[in-house]
């Protein structure tokens, strides 16, 4: 064992984290907010994500939304920034699979919301062994609908119910089938660059946004190569750091360059599969809009 690794060990401290935030996590099943890339990179990240948005005729939509990685090379090294994951492996362990990627943008004066529910319901794996980055590429203040989150409320899954609510962001516009209080909510604001980091069962949700600036957020779900698909017949993930001695998932590949041809056929295969496992037992066979 490293020194590194056995004053971790003694002091439950990590790479990124101290003891004191890995507890805090553990405790309430979130942290924020927390450095993941500089401002002046997220200014950058954002125009390169609005330009490439005019490439692809608007913003990003239904499967585009989603695995975005697979379509541009800069956000599958947004995945791999090195603060992100190992912050990441404080949490989780070195062996890290990225699962999945997803834009959550609101646009200015824009009703869409995210109804208070957990990610895990309909994400089909195998252990609750997963946390989310999300990443402000803009600001993302109360006004302009940021994250809430309920502390705590990750120690249990509820039963959820499916809306398909016309402005709700989530897949299935699904929300917890229990009451919940919205006097504990805490509001996770966030500059561009940082990070707030949150546990895959915690009951979390956002409001429209009444500011006057876009709301852009890119959210990365992480999880150690043990955990494997059990809802699905097929799945897919990256290896984003240390070794994938289980191999539960094909593997993905960093595209070559913006929406190259192969890499656009691929994304639309990966997400189609990936689609099939979170509207499992409705009609749907494509993300929402």
């Amino acid at each position: 064992m490293g020194q590194h690794a056995a004053n971790q060990h003694a002091t439950g401290a990590g790479k990124a984290l101290g003891a004191a935030a890995i507890a805090r996590y553990r405790n309430d099943g979130f942290l924020c907010p927390l450095p993941a890339i500089p401002a002046a990179e997220a200014q950058a990240l954002r125009a390169r994500v609005e330009a490439s948005e005019r490439v692809a005729g608007g913003p990003f939509s239904g499967n585009q939304r989603h695995k975005c990685h697979l379509l541009l090379p800069w956000l599958w090294d947004l995945m791999c920034t090195p603060p992100i994951l190992d912050a990441v492996e404080d949490l989780l362990g070195p062996n890290l699979l990225c699962w999945s990627t997803s834009f959550f943008t609101k646009e200015a004066h824009d009703p869409s919301f995210v109804s208070w529910h957990q990610d895990a319901t309909y994400w089909g794996l195998s252990s609750p062994e997963v946390v989310t980055a999300w990443v402000a590429l803009s600001p993302s203040t109360v006004a302009a609908g940021a994250m809430r989150v309920i502390p705590g409320s990750h120690r249990e899954q509820h039963a959820h119910r499916d809306t398909f609510a016309e402005h709700n962001l989530l897949t299935r516009g699904q929300e917890v089938a229990v009451e919940v209080d919205d006097a504990r909510a805490v509001d996770l604001a966030l500059a561009p660059g940082e990070m707030s980091l949150h546990h895959v069962l915690i009951v979390h949700g956002s409001e429209p946004n009444r500011s006057d600036d876009r709301r852009i957020g890119f959210a990365i779900r992480y999880l150690p190569t043990h955990v494997r698909q059990v809802a699905g017949a097929r799945d897919s993930a990256a290896l984003v750091r240390g070794v994938d001695a289980y191999r539960h998932f094909e593997a993905e590949q960093r595209p070559t360059e913006e929406f190259a041809p192969a890499a656009v056929a691929r994304h639309r295969e990966l997400t189609a599969a990936q689609a099939q496992t979170l509207y499992r037992g409705t009609d749907r066979q494509d993300f929402r809009a």
